[in-house]
């Protein structure tokens, strides 16, 4: 596909898998100039690396940023290293923590490397927003506030909440969706996409670039996808999501605990023009597993699909061990099974979980399920270690 092509067929591929374009006889009026004119639009879209790694809630983003390059358009990954010391405050019910400077630019760096298993090179722009927020003076911050309406920004369901229930919101939190929207203003967006909740802050950016005497953004919503929990948004933060730089065989594994239904929407959402194809999959088990190799041959490739498949039949069907564990050497000294499960887990697990997982028979000790809150394992005696369902551990205690 190229920028030549009718704007009336652009805007039809553009519209899939979309919840709202606003407004949409603008995104008409730009693809028409652009067509007339052989110029490429610019297409935003902005990621605060509070975290590392990109997961599946981002690629639909990127993969309608994808649509966008493949008509012909230029990309603008936009990466909020300035405003990720801030934190978006959207759908927060508190203030984020903090990030120092050095985790934000590692966290970034996963940020280049991945975008590209999904979009190609060409035509893409991947910018930095500290590169002109940290040359803003005080009146430029000033100037930049002006816009903001505090009553307008109270509207808002996180912050009518927080306010309400008294809890605190900073002044940097009411600044963000400011800096979030002189971005769209720095860079000359003509589209930015966004999750439905970014509404505010997106057409926000419609706003500041009038003021700016700029013309306005088209503001493209996409769904939002739900957690491997089926109830909140996927975010690193409620970990409940799956990565798509993770393992292969941890990709398969959070794929198969899912409910039926959140295997649906992630089929609708996901993959929306393989819909028939997994419609003429009647069982649901067949199904996750389809799932499963689809993401992981987008994100690795066929062989680790068909590894990923193989390992989880053998581990979960055929209740056998997985190959590929690595050992791991964990100094005794008369600790029980409780600490040396909180060490070997790397305190992802609390005490208390691990008294309960233990309790519930839910930890499995080689052959051993029933395993005693005082046990001390064997010195130089290898173990294969099982937590839950799907952690697999192998550990020698010396």
């Amino acid at each position: 596909m190229s920028v030549f092509l009718d704007p009336k067929e652009q805007i039809e591929i553009i519209k899939d898998n979309v919840d709202d374009i606003v407004p949409e006889e603008e995104l008409l009026f730009k693809l028409e100039k652009s067509f007339n004119s052989k110029k490429p639009l610019n297409i935003k879209a902005g990621f605060d690396p509070t975290s590392a790694d990109l997961h599946l809630g981002h690629t639909l983003l990127i993969k309608k940023l994808k649509v966008f390059q493949e008509l012909g358009h230029k990309i603008s990954f936009l990466i909020g290293d300035f405003t990720a010391r801030i934190g978006d405050p959207t759908g927060r019910d508190k203030t984020r923590p903090p990030l120092d400077e050095d985790k934000i630019k590692e966290n970034s760096l996963t940020y280049e490397k991945q975008i590209f298993k999904i979009l190609n090179k060409k035509n893409v722009d991947i910018l930095y927003n500290s590169n002109w927020f940290n040359k803003f003076d005080l009146k430029e911050i000033i100037n930049l506030s002006s816009y903001g309406n505090v009553a307008r920004i109270l509207e808002r369901d996180d912050f009518k909440k927080r306010h309400k229930s008294g809890d605190s919101i900073t002044l940097t939190e009411f600044i963000y969706p400011l800096l979030q929207a002189y971005d769209s203003v720095h860079i000359d967006s003509d589209i930015e996409l966004g999750g439905s909740d970014q509404r505010f802050n997106i057409l926000l950016g419609r706003q500041i670039q009038k003021a700016f005497k700029k013309e306005q953004q088209v503001a493209i919503f996409l769904p939002i996808l739900e957690g491997l929990d089926g109830k909140l948004k996927m975010s690193k933060s409620y970990n409940n999501y799956i990565g798509i730089d993770e393992n292969p065989n941890d990709i398969f594994g959070k794929i198969m605990s899912i409910s039926d239904n959140l295997m649906e929407r992630y089929i609708d959402i996901l993959y929306p023009e393989k819909r028939d194809y997994f419609n003429d999959i009647d069982n649901p088990l067949i199904k996750k597993k389809q799932l499963a190799c689809e993401l992981i041959n987008d994100y690795n490739d066929e062989s680790a699909a068909k590894k990923a498949l193989e390992n989880f039949d053998k581990t979960f069907s055929k209740k056998d061990f997985p190959d590929d564990i690595k050992l791991v050497e964990i100094k005794l000294l008369n600790k029980t099974i409780i600490d040396l499960i909180e060490e070997l887990t790397q305190n992802s697990l609390t005490r208390s979980e691990i008294k309960r997982l233990i309790k519930s028979r839910s930890i499995q000790l080689n052959d051993n399920r029933n395993v005693e809150l005082d046990f001390i394992p064997l010195k130089n005696e290898t173990y294969n270690i099982k937590i839950g369902k799907r952690k697999f551990y192998k550990a020698i205690f010396n």
